[in-house]
């Protein structure tokens, strides 16, 4: 405790020890003080420094507003009565500054009107101290108001990380939602043709205790089908341990003619009840690509099951795969349906982008969704690009690029 404190608790009568505990526990910080009076800055700084409290020291408004700019306290003693701006206009320009507002100012006069302090307070002042020093008062009242700022300042910490918190655990939600629509989403279509096969089996038995004979070749064409839809459920399981928003690909070299006719194979109940035909036009000298078969797979599935969904019966259907430019091959899905304007073709990729309602057929619905995202997601994460053309009335053409190993 400094000499100049201590006597003047002494004088006061009070048990010094004690007071100064009280008036300087925790007392830190940096104190902007405000003053044109040379006295009055000497007695200040001395009794905060005494308090291990770092000063700050300017001697009109002006000087203290662009040393703020430089160095921000944790509160400022402001006088109220002096050259150039008063307190007051500099305690309104600081409050008029985000990077400052936040500041607490405390007013320092000679004044004791109660109009004056109100319109300390009015301004943004959060107390006031008057005319001579008490220097208890003004350590208890900095004190005060140095530990509001700080727990102020928690509370503002911990709203930032409960926000962030909610940020995150919506976005876990979101994540498990599109992981779930993604599931049923593409294990829809393959489920849906196996199922599709076994019933017309059943239906072709004279009886329920008939047996059912199938050739080999059908056989291990269905036990491959599974195979496909056991690694699509693991690669899908995989992208939403790591990050649903990102595919994990484990590139292999494979035809891509072998992945397009995995599809059709899978697809070809749902193919036939749509009587759509197929025409496959792979280049010849295509050669094998550094690919994650069961990701492009999920392309080809959306995209042709797309194509089928939002047109009419009897659709043309042309997939095809050529050489690009040296380092990349085109992968297309054309159909001569209902078509799209160039307006829908921007959006289709995004998440759960909609078409246009008016375009709508009777039974069929032109909204488009999770499919399209996936594609663009799987495409992107190979180094490829994917997109979109129509014209309506004429059809649609899908195309997707892919690199040459």
């Amino acid at each position: 405790m400094s000499d100049r404190l201590q006597k003047h608790l002494i004088d006061k009568n009070v048990d010094t020890t004690a007071e100064f505990s009280n008036l300087c526990h925790t007392l830190e910080g940096c104190v902007l003080v405000v003053d044109d009076n040379p006295t009055n800055l000497s007695v200040l700084v001395n009794l905060l420094r005494d308090v291990g409290l770092r000063v700050l020291v300017a001697t009109d408004g002006e000087s203290a507003i662009e040393q703020i700019a430089y160095v921000k306290p944790d509160l400022i003693l402001l006088d109220v009565m002096m050259p150039g701006i008063d307190g007051f206009e500099t305690c309104q320009r600081l409050k008029a500054n985000v990077d400052t507002a936040k500041i607490p100012i405390i007013f320092m006069t000679a004044l004791s009107e109660t109009v004056d302090k109100v319109r300390g307070l009015s301004l943004g002042a959060v107390d006031y101290v008057t005319k001579p020093f008490e220097h208890e008062e003004v350590l208890v009242r900095i004190r005060t108001h140095l530990m509001l700022a700080k727990q102020r300042q928690t509370i503002e910490l911990q709203n930032i990380e409960l926000q962030t918190e909610i940020a995150e655990r919506k976005r876990a939600e979101e994540a498990l939602t599109i992981f779930l629509h993604a599931v049923s989403h593409d294990l829809r279509n393959p489920v849906t043709g196996l199922m599709m096969v076994l019933e017309q089996l059943s239906n072709n038995s004279k009886t329920a205790d008939e047996p059912i004979l199938l050739p080999r070749t059908t056989l291990e064409r269905m036990r491959q089908s599974g195979d496909r839809q056991l690694a699509l459920i693991n690669s899908l399981l995989e992208s939403h341990v790591n990050d649903v928003h990102g595919i994990i690909i484990h590139p292999q070299l494979v035809a891509i003619g072998d992945i397009i006719s995995a599809v059709i194979y899978d697809l070809q109940p749902i193919l036939e009840k749509e009587d759509a035909t197929v025409v496959v036009q792979i280049e010849p000298e295509l050669n094998p690509i550094l690919v994650d078969a069961a990701h492009i797979y999920r392309v080809f599935q959306n995209l042709i099951v797309n194509a089928i969904k939002h047109n009419p019966p009897n659709l043309k259907l042309t997939i095809s795969a050529q050489s690009h430019t040296e380092k990349m091959i085109l992968c297309e899905v054309t159909d001569n349906g209902v078509g799209m304007t160039h307006e829908q073709s921007e959006t289709l990729f995004e998440l759960y982008a909609q078409g246009n309602a008016q375009n709508k057929l009777n039974r069929r619905s032109l909204s488009l969704g999770l499919g399209l995202y996936i594609c663009r997601q799987i495409v992107q994460a190979h180094g490829g690009a994917i997109g979109a053309v129509g014209e309506l009335n004429v059809g649609s053409r899908f195309w997707f690029t892919l690199a040459k190993s």
